[in-house]
């Protein structure tokens, strides 16, 4: 199969960013943060579009109580096309659904890979910001989709836990796959303080072992709301917009508009797809040249 001719299919001219949301441990918001900044962002003019990549447990469409009925598993056995299973969020955020309880999702073989590439690569659906919504931990997924976009957010919350994952995730990315940029989210703190006094413990680790610049590009503070909306399987930034999280999202959102595009092909979607390709097909385990 000629992935790199479903490649050249694909709109050139489109600049597409491409971000992706991991934190190292389940529970430290994840996938809230993906949600309110693509809402944050459509608020903005933009089209964004969200992929639950946790592909064995998806919760993005639990979380808006939205019923899907096809999802990436149905994309994968070819009963459909990728557009096929867009749904619409919020402010009209695409969502592409995950499914949950399948281990076979979870332990893709190349086969699937390749398939889920060519089903990239093929899209119609407009977009300008695709964000990819990473399961938690370092398992390959995870590191394929986070080393593939332009730009990485690590959400962290001050608990030890969090902060250990954290840094090994960012180990991983900065040692093994080349990322030394990530930008860093300090979820569900009390104040600014205590956002930029977990900041500084994340930092005083990796600037002592490790060769990666980090950015704390938001703190969003603890909110009670934020739990009354995940109650209602709504977004706080919907429910509460003055409330101080739907602030900070939009924070947030205004400070990824000012992230620049690289002029080179990593500007465009085809090469978020290429890096998947490139990172599924490189040798492993350290037997590259």
């Amino acid at each position: 199969m000629d992935q790199a001719s479903g490649l050249r299919k694909m709109n050139k001219s489109k600049m597409i960013k491409v971000i992706a949301v991991t934190g190292g441990k389940g529970g430290v918001g994840k996938t809230n943060v993906s949600l309110n900044l693509a809402v944050s962002l459509a608020e903005q003019g933009k089209k964004v579009l969200i992929l639950d990549a946790d592909l064995g447990l998806a919760n993005v469409d639990v979380m808006l109580g939205l019923r899907t009925e096809k999802n990436l598993s149905h994309v994968l056995s070819g009963e459909c096309e990728l557009d096929d299973i867009v749904i619409t969020g919020p402010r009209g955020i695409g969502i592409i659904p995950a499914t949950s309880g399948s281990q076979s999702m979870v332990e893709l073989d190349p086969i699937q890979h390749a398939g889920l590439i060519r089903a990239f690569s093929e899209m119609r659906t407009d977009f300008d910001i695709l964000i990819v919504d990473t399961a938690a931990g370092i398992s390959d997924m995870v590191l394929s989709f986070a080393r593939a976009a332009q730009d990485v957010i690590a959400v962290v919350c001050d608990e030890p836990a969090s902060i250990t994952d954290a840094y090994a995730l960012i180990k991983l990315l900065s040692r093994e796959h080349g990322v030394f940029r990530i930008k860093v989210v300090a979820n569900m703190v009390r104040n600014l303080r205590e956002g930029q006094e977990l900041f500084a413990k994340l930092t005083r680790v990796t600037d002592r072992f490790l060769d990666v610049a980090l950015e704390l590009s938001a703190i969003i503070p603890f909110d009670e709301n934020v739990r009354r909306s995940v109650r209602k399987q709504r977004l706080v930034t919907e429910l509460f917009p003055q409330s101080p999280a739907s602030l900070a999202y939009r924070t947030l959102a205004n400070k990824a508009l000012t992230w620049p595009i690289p002029n080179q092909p990593g500007g465009h979607l085809e090469f978020f797809i290429e890096q998947l390709v490139n990172n599924n097909q490189s040798p492993r385990d350290g037997l590259s040249e």
